[in-house]
């Protein structure tokens, strides 16, 4: 008889009283809060912070020196300016508490870790975790890391001859009824004589990982109740199917949890092990991912270019003053970024390290983009469809290049990578902030300003046709290639 730790996720009644099982992303934090405290004050400090904007200014958790320190990097500028900070930071701080939650917690098969990485994607969603698309990245590139080491589960390997019976029975009986659910009913077709066979809809739904359950209660903790597939809505008539609304995106209520394939529910010894290792990767991944950028740099500034750039970065900064360190002579134009004038903290920075640097306005840069030969432009977020989520104001930098054949490069890591469209065009992961750095309050008396709406975004979609590469760790993209990247990176069912 299993016990409730070794419960298979699934949506199951519970009352206040009964112990929170991993059955369902909603059930985490009270799963934490009755088994690992620790963990869920790891959860609550990170949110707290994560709130409050520490995470930003605080120190990398490895405690490393942070990447391109050697080139000049003036940490007290980053800190002045609001969005010049590093934001590799939350990535790392990210990281660092799915390894702190994943190593002790006492979860027993890779369906239960990623009901429970679903859960915390959920809370760090809900307290503002939309706003940096990076945390949302990391959690969903954990959880891809779990499926892969889910995948390559060894057909002999286990926990024990007693374990792996009783999976491989629960294994068996799941496949059986998926057989019997993948037969389409006499009356959902047409031709008599013909409803024991395989329809176009069934096969192409026949892969565990779009099998949907109905779970109930059981006494025993263990066995699955009733199921169907998501072909059986296409003219299925079966009286036993019961429709069950899938999955959400993160930070939203599930009506049903997330069915995985069958070996997921089976018990690995290594899988802990392998899980952890695989982070450490990832931990090390970012920690030389500025190193990676700023090796490309000979490869794309060239002596004697003029160069313009927008408003502050500092992956832009440290590529450009990598390219200066390794004799290149070349001319950097930086574009003030109004109304938050992070360029001025830009141009200063680079001044410092022996870079021609001139600041313009903004509005004089349709102008002056005639004289320039490449525009390198910071990241928030990538998109699936190649799009380019960054600072407000780039689109109209972007436009200009365009209109004057001038290529755009935009600098980013991996974990902007986010499997999001921009279905919502501008407001795509933008966000609208005071218009007090635009007009001051004490103004309003007048009754002309009385009658303006003043709207101050914080971010720019700019479309993938205005974007000629992408410079990433990894190497050099085209916006074209995006979506290979992503297929790479995250699970297509944890896109969501």
């Amino acid at each position: 008889m299993s016990s409730a730790a070794e419960a298979l996720p699934g949506p199951s009644i519970t009352t206040n009283n009964a112990p929170a099982n991993l059955d369902d992303p909603a059930n985490v934090r009270r799963w934490l809060q009755e088994n690992h405290p620790k963990q869920l004050a790891l959860l609550e400090k990170f949110q707290i912070d994560l709130r409050l904007g520490r995470i930003l200014s605080s120190t990398t958790p490895s405690g490393g020196d942070e990447a391109g320190s050697n080139i000049g990097s003036n940490s007290s500028t980053h800190q002045k300016y609001q969005y010049g900070k590093e934001r590799r930071l939350v990535t790392s701080h990210t990281v660092e508490l799915l390894r702190s939650i994943i190593g002790p917690t006492r979860w027993k098969t890779a369906a239960q870790l990623l009901t429970l990485l679903r859960g915390l994607a959920n809370e760090l969603h809900d307290v503002g975790g939309y706003r940096e698309p990076a945390i949302g990245n990391m959690v969903r590139r954990v959880m891809f890391i779990v499926r892969d080491e889910a995948d390559n589960f060894p057909s002999g390997g286990g926990g024990g001859g007693d374990v792996e019976s009783k999976n491989m029975e629960k294994i068996d009986e799941l496949s059986a009824q998926v057989s019997t659910k993948l037969r389409v009913s006499p009356s959902s077709t047409s031709a008599p004589g013909r409803g024991k066979e395989l329809s176009l809809a069934s096969m192409l739904w026949a892969h565990p990982q779009h099998v949907t359950m109905k779970h109930s209660r059981q006494q025993s903790g263990e066995g699955i109740s009733d199921m169907r597939i998501r072909s059986d809505s296409f003219g299925s008539t079966d009286s036993g199917a019961v429709n069950v609304t899938s999955s959400n995106s993160f930070g939203c209520d599930t009506a049903a949890t997330q069915i995985y394939p069958p070996h997921y529910y089976m018990q690995w010894d290594k899988l802990r092990e392998n899980v952890m290792e695989a982070i450490e990767e990832v931990r090390g991944e970012l920690k030389d991912l500025h190193k990676n950028i700023n090796d490309q740099a000979t490869q794309h500034i060239h002596n004697g270019e003029i160069i313009l750039t927008y408003a502050f970065s500092s992956t832009v900064e440290w590529f450009l003053k990598t390219a200066a360190a390794k004799k290149r002579n070349f001319q950097v134009i930086v574009c003030e970024g109004a109304p938050h004038f992070g360029g001025h903290a830009m141009a200063k920075s680079l001044a410092e390290a022996g870079i021609d640097t001139t600041v313009i306005h903004d509005a004089a840069i349709f102008a002056i983009m005639a004289r320039v030969n490449k525009v390198l432009l910071p990241a928030h977020a990538v998109l699936a469809n190649g799009g380019l989520v960054a600072p407000s104001g780039c689109n109209i930098v972007a436009l200009a290049a365009k209109q004057n054949s001038v290529p755009v490069v935009a600098v980013a890591g991996m974990f902007k990578l986010c499997p999001l469209y921009p279905h919502e065009g501008q407001d795509t992961l933008n966000d609208l902030i005071s218009p007090s750095s635009v007009v001051d309050y004490s103004l309003m008396g007048d009754p002309v300003l009385s009658e303006v709406e003043f709207v101050n975004p914080v971010h720019d979609y700019i479309t993938p046709q205005l974007i000629d590469l992408y410079v990433t760790n990894i190497g050099g993209f085209q916006p074209s290639y995006i979506y290979r990247l992503l297929a790479e990176y995250y699970h297509s069912d944890d896109w969501d």
